[in-house]
């Protein structure tokens, strides 16, 4: 019982870190808060403010105070991590110039421009970009727990696609590279200088094809592949229910994953990617692996045949390197996409809860062949024994599929979140937006009556003076 009490443990263990966070208090700030900022070298009084951030209280407001001079003021809840604001041409992350600021432990603030030349941090160059910086503007401080970034610009018209990022907690840049780490969070928006209207791009026109290649080699290669295996191993005992499940679960598995490799192709062939032939080559060797595994089923010879044996170390070793190398092209999938922590750490969380699994079971396997071969069991107790070992078996398959699911169905439900959460904030700033152009009508139209009003508001005169 102690081996189920520690396992149990490690579980709870790993969905605890799965949970996210309590949030922490921060000071909030809303385009209707008073600007704490005294030295500042223009008129703060020009300033236009857009909700540019909402998840994360990101407050922008800007102005061309001079012919061709931009002035921008970003705030953002001072959580001990650098804020950023990047420029782009296109909406996308690399080719653009963005400045970023940070409060180091002395308390002098820092701010640098950088040119994002590609999503790894080595690719982020710091003192280089485009962005025509006006010499002395540049700086950042904090206020009442909040930080203030600000600077000007030499443009005509700055680029409307703003990118937003916050880095992770506890780390600042520092000398002499002052190389930046991934950020936490980011977002992307687009934004009218005119009117100040801004929606948030839902990102690239590929992404939910680049979500359903990784999803469906997820689940194909990577996770039912696995149980199956994991079925035909441990599971014998039910015949022929094994067989069969053995069998859907591989046939399953196979169709998601060819699914996953032909999105892939598709994928490479829009967006016309020049690092992904490693990828590429990965997938289909599994690819080709996947077709011999089903293509030996039908060359199984009987159990009688002298050819079995072979048949068998072919069959179990092709599938055990199948798994090995989809496990790794998975993880290589998702740095490659870039697709953050939460997307290693899930499928991370599911591998090891397969992995656990399947040592349980192996140990279930070991203790029962030392018990019956080496202490001499009799028929009985070997019967007993059986059944002991069929229950701890369909204990373990329950308990790993269930937390499988579970921690699949968080990855999958924290993604979906976070695309509604994103809908949702550019659907409150919109009707915000239009509240303030309906109230500013309203009260222009009481400020400049009409002809007719002039004349309604003449005769109620001439009839109170005649009274």
């Amino acid at each position: 019982m102690s081996l189920y009490f520690s396992v149990s443990f490690i579980f709870f263990g790993l969905i605890s870190l799965q949970l996210p966070p309590l949030s922490t208090q921060e000071a909030t700030e809303t385009c209707s808060s008073t600007l704490p900022l005294n030295d500042l070298t223009f008129d703060s009084t020009l300033l236009q403010c857009v909700q540019a951030w909402t998840p994360q209280n990101y407050i922008l407001r800007y102005a061309k105070t001079v012919e061709n001079t931009w002035s921008f003021i970003l705030s953002a809840p001072d959580a001990n991590a650098y804020i950023g604001i990047g420029f782009s041409t296109n909406g996308q992350m690399t080719g653009a110039s963005a400045i970023v600021g940070w409060i180091p432990t002395d308390g002098k603030g820092q701010a640098k421009q950088y040119l994002l030349g590609g999503k790894s941090p080595g690719e982020v160059k710091p003192d280089q970009g485009d962005l025509k910086i006006v010499n002395g503007s540049l700086k950042i401080e904090s206020v009442s727990s909040r930080l203030y970034m600000s600077f000007q610009l030499t443009a005509e018209l700055p680029r409307q696609s703003l990118l937003y990022a916050m880095g992770p907690a506890g780390f600042i840049p520092s000398s002499p590279g002052f190389t930046l780490r991934e950020h936490r969070d980011m977002t992307t928006t687009t934004i009218n200088y005119n009117t100040g209207s801004q929606s948030v791009v839902k990102g690239s026109p590929h992404s939910k094809l680049r979500k359903t290649h990784g999803l469906m080699n997820m689940f194909g290669w990577g996770i039912l592949i696995i149980i199956g295996a994991l079925v035909a191993r441990h599971m014998k005992q039910w015949k022929p229910t094994w067989f069969y499940a053995h069998i859907a679960l591989q046939t399953t598995g196979f169709l998601l994953g060819l699914t996953g490799i032909i999105c892939g192709l598709v994928l490479e062939n829009r967006t016309e990617a020049n690092n992904v032939s490693k990828h590429k080559g990965l997938g289909i060797t599994i690819f080709v692996m996947g077709i011999l595994q089903v293509l030996a089923l039908l060359a199984r010879p009987d159990k009688d045949s002298k050819y079995r044996k072979y048949w068998n170390w072919y069959h179990h070793n092709v599938g055990r390197v199948m798994i090995i190398l989809a496990i790794s092209n998975i993880f290589y999938g998702i740095h490659l996409a870039d697709a953050g922590s939460s997307w290693n750490g899930g499928y991370g969380f599911v591998v090891a809860v397969l992995a656990l699994a399947a040592i349980g079971l192996e140990c279930d396997v070991l203790n029962i062949y030392l018990t019956n071969y080496l202490n001499g069991e009799t028929i009985e107790r070997e019967g007993r024994k059986k059944k002991k070992m069929l229950r701890t078996r369909l204990l373990w398959f329950t308990l790993g599929f269930s937390v499988t699911g579970a921690s699949v169905a968080h990855l999958v439900w924290r993604d979906l979140y976070a695309e509604r959460f994103a809908i949702s904030s550019d659907m409150k700033e919109k009707f915000g937006a239009l509240e303030s152009r309906v109230s500013g009508l309203e009260s222009a139209g009481h400020e400049n009556p009409s002809p007719a009003q002039h004349k309604s508001i003449s005769h109620q005169q001439r009839n109170l003076l005649s009274i």
